[in-house]
């Protein structure tokens, strides 16, 4: 049976993101935006993630305007961003107010495609950003994240799929975050969450484990409608699998996407230049690490690992952090290690290891997560594990949005000083103090009004 694959291309946020540090800047976008297009892709990753924080934080840029700028280049191509479910782009969940909002203007400045996922698979954190993207008129991808561990097994990843279709899912998305996915489990979960929920699925799988490219063929084999690739300049290591590769591949089966070869290779070649600029932040070098089968590490984690022990001049120690991490996530009840829970177990095994006490120092993260502020572990949490991090607290039952007041409010008033549009109330909700400074200082540019005198406006004065 003949079926046409769809490419979506992640070079300009996942690609750049997993090997970049997330530095690529709006300016390294743009001049090849214009053949992008033209190629044909089912849609372009172009923001969520990291990027938002990222754009402000590393590189003065205002997140919006690269959306707005992007979409003007990109007329012909469905653009789409990775959502965290409620905790929108950040680390931790947003009240309700914030999160309509947030997804209101994502779509108004561009967004038509969200990929939605929660990192513990509990609907309850997706089902409201799902209900909005769907009433402002995006297309809802809802994404299962992908693990192993006791309880995952292929009733649960199905039982997951009928609920979200369920919740108004246009399409689905596997996300392999860690690149563990077989070929084999993927050719047998793919047929059967085809088989139970008549919607189009997606595969995104990272390259890690060196299994992506294979994982993709046998999906596609078993009825995945749209896999992620990333162009080859900015591929395989912790990327995706590289876009040319799998088209060619893909070519001489079924299933060929009809992209066209050299057009993709002129692009790949503006990247592989873009590529050099960033070489203070290149983190991949295309190699394979198996040990992500072993310990579930996504590569960045990894990254992330090495800098936090050479802080403490104790970079030997890795082999015992990469031990501790599947024992900590046994503990917590098996959360898939993908954003904010990879950075949760990660930060409590390296502190298991330097401290040489389990759990004698604990991120306040951890023990939000065990009463419950993240929403509902995959498996029970370790009760010796939870008594001795908060006692006799009772884990809260609820959707945890559910105790959070609103927050734009708030917020408006806080920033009111430095703003000029509405999106910068959102900017200033998700990063308080990082986008603070960019605003203060965007004011400042345009303005010559100082950052400190504008706060030193702001406090009441008392006569003596």
């Amino acid at each position: 049976m003949v079926r046409q694959v769809g490419i979506t291309d992640t070079t300009l946020r996942d690609g750049h993101q997993s090997l970049l540090a997330t530095r690529m800047k709006t300016a390294d976008m743009l001049p090849i935006a214009s053949q992008m297009d033209a190629v044909g892709f089912h849609s372009l990753e172009v923001w969520g993630g990291a990027t938002f924080d990222a754009c402000m934080r590393f590189l003065n840029e205002d997140p919006w305007e690269r959306l707005r700028a992007l979409r003007r280049v990109l007329p012909n191509t469905k653009l789409q961003m990775l959502l965290r479910g409620q905790n929108l782009l950040g680390y931790r969940h947003y009240a309700d107010d914030v999160v309509r909002e947030f997804i209101r203007l994502s779509i108004k400045n561009g967004i038509d495609i969200l990929r939605i996922f929660d990192a513990l698979n509990d609907v309850r954190n997706m089902a409201l950003a799902m209900k909005v993207a769907r009433e402002e008129g995006g297309h809802v991808q809802a994404t299962i994240s992908y693990t192993t561990g006791p309880v995952y097994d292929d009733d649960y990843y199905l039982h997951l799929a009928r609920d979200l279709a369920k919740l108004g899912a246009d399409s689905l998305c596997l996300k392999d975050m860690a690149g563990i996915l077989t070929p084999t489990t993927a050719y047998r979960l793919v047929q059967k969450i085809k088989a139970a929920v008549d919607l189009p699925l997606q595969l995104h799988c990272h390259y890690t484990s060196g299994m992506a490219a294979m994982t993709y063929l046998k999906a596609i084999e078993a009825g995945a409608d749209v896999i992620d690739t990333a162009m080859s300049p900015l591929a395989l290591g912790t990327s995706q699998p590289a876009t040319e590769t799998m088209v060619a591949t893909l070519a001489e089966t079924p299933y060929a996407t009809g992209l066209d070869l050299h057009r993709l290779g002129e692009i790949a070649a503006y990247f592989r230049q873009v590529r050099q600029q960033y070489k203070e932040f290149d983190l991949g070098d295309g190699t394979v690490d198996a040990n992500v089968l072993r310990y579930q590490v996504p590569g960045g984690m990894i990254s992330n690992f090495m800098s936090q022990l050479a802080q403490q001049n104790a970079l030997d120690r890795l082999p015992e952090v990469l031990a501790e991490v599947p024992r900590v996530r046994a503990d917590l009840g098996y959360p898939p290690l993908v954003t904010p829970s990879s950075q949760m177990v990660g930060a409590q095994a390296v502190l298991n290891v330097l401290a040489g006490e389990r759990y004698k120092m604990v991120t306040r993260e951890v023990k939000d997560y065990l009463r419950g502020l993240y929403g509902r572990p995959p498996a029970p949490v370790d009760a010796d594990v939870r008594r001795q991090i908060i006692g006799g607290e009772e884990p809260i039952t609820c959707r945890p949005a559910d105790l959070l007041e609103p927050q734009l409010p708030a917020a408006r008033q806080e920033i009111a000083p430095y703003l000029e549009k509405e999106e910068d109330v959102l900017s200033y909700a998700l990063f308080p103090a990082v986008a603070k400074k960019f605003l203060a200082e965007r004011l400042a540019s345009r303005t010559g009004v100082d950052y400190n005198l504008v706060e030193a406006a702001r406090e009441p004065v008392y006569p003596a």
